[in-house]
């Protein structure tokens, strides 16, 4: 959990997806797309597939962590800037843009603000809110 304190987004901040598929686009050292267990099972379930058959033909692990194949590359189940997947879609991007790693004032600023267009945009997220969103983030 968050230490408490003065957080940049003590008063809030609001966000709305957009759906400009630019969270889902490869950006050098952020194309992974982990997926947990339940990601996975969730996933599988919404294709009509087995698990297991999910896990081998769609993912690779490295350093013990699962994550959607061709991290490289653009998430495989985008299609024109929409989540094919989007009903299943793992913990990760449910989450966006509240990641534990964003939440540091420089970064939101430098990265996660100018290149996301939802940011400011739509419904206020309280801070309360947030640190929740983070907290599932840091399982």
């Amino acid at each position: 959990m968050m230490r408490r304190g003065k957080r940049f987004y003590e008063n809030g901040i609001r966000f709305e997806c957009q759906g400009s598929g630019r969270c889902c686009r490869a950006r050098g050292d952020y194309g992974y797309v982990y997926v947990t267990l339940e990601d996975r099972r969730a996933i599988a379930r919404f294709l009509g597939i087995s698990t297991l058959k999910f896990t081998k033909g769609y993912t690779e692990k490295t350093d013990g962590d699962y994550h959607l194949r061709g991290a490289d590359k653009d998430c495989l189940f985008l299609k024109d800037n929409l989540c094919g997947i989007y009903e299943a879609r793992p913990r990760q991007c449910r989450t966006w843009p509240f990641w534990p790693e964003n939440m540091k004032r420089e970064v939101w600023e430098r990265e996660v603000k100018p290149y996301c267009p939802g940011v400011g945009k739509g419904r206020l997220y309280s801070a309360e809110e947030i640190d929740a969103i983070i907290a599932q983030g840091e399982d």
